[in-house]
């Protein structure tokens, strides 16, 4: 299953079901693995795509947990467990989480409540001209005045 935002763009995964707990696996309780990601619909003059992956219910303020950015537009996924170094070799560039690091950082709420994590997916008309290693709001001020569609798929997780 998969949520469209915009414009016919949309993001699935085989990873978890929209709405529903992402696995261990994928989160700081596991093997911190990042998941699957695949989309369809790219509108025409589509050059790069961006991901944001955050959590909007971390106390404070939302949490980026991934910024991923110059994904080629012949590219339609993200396989699960993706490394960096696989990816700067592929044309892509990663973001500073707010775990302060480069690449994926998985679901770890506190405990309570199970909180959002948005993956939320950008297809732009243009590469970014920012290098890797740059924050979210760097990434976010670069696609300015380019993104063509966005998309979003939304997955729970929460610790007892």
């Amino acid at each position: 299953m998969s949520i469209t935002v915009s414009k016919g763009l949309t993001i699935s995964s085989k990873s978890f079901e929209p709405g529903r707990e992402i696995p261990e696996k994928y989160t700081c309780d596991g093997d911190d693995l990042s998941p699957h990601l695949s989309w369809d619909g790219a509108p025409e003059g589509t050059e790069t795509f961006a991901l944001i992956m955050d959590d909007p219910d971390a106390p404070g303020r939302t949490f980026t947990h991934w910024v991923v950015f110059n994904i080629p537009a012949h590219r339609n996924e993200l396989p699960e467990g993706v490394f960096a170094e696989k990816m700067m070799k592929k044309g892509c560039y990663q973001g500073l989480n707010d775990f302060r690091q480069m690449g994926y950082g998985g679901p770890c709420p506190p405990p309570g409540k199970p909180h959002r994590y948005r993956f939320h997916l950008y297809a732009l008309d243009r590469d970014l001209d920012v290098p890797s290693g740059v924050p979210r709001s760097a990434v976010q001020g670069a696609m300015k005045g380019h993104i063509l569609a966005e998309a979003e798929i939304v997955g729970l997780y929460g610790r007892k």
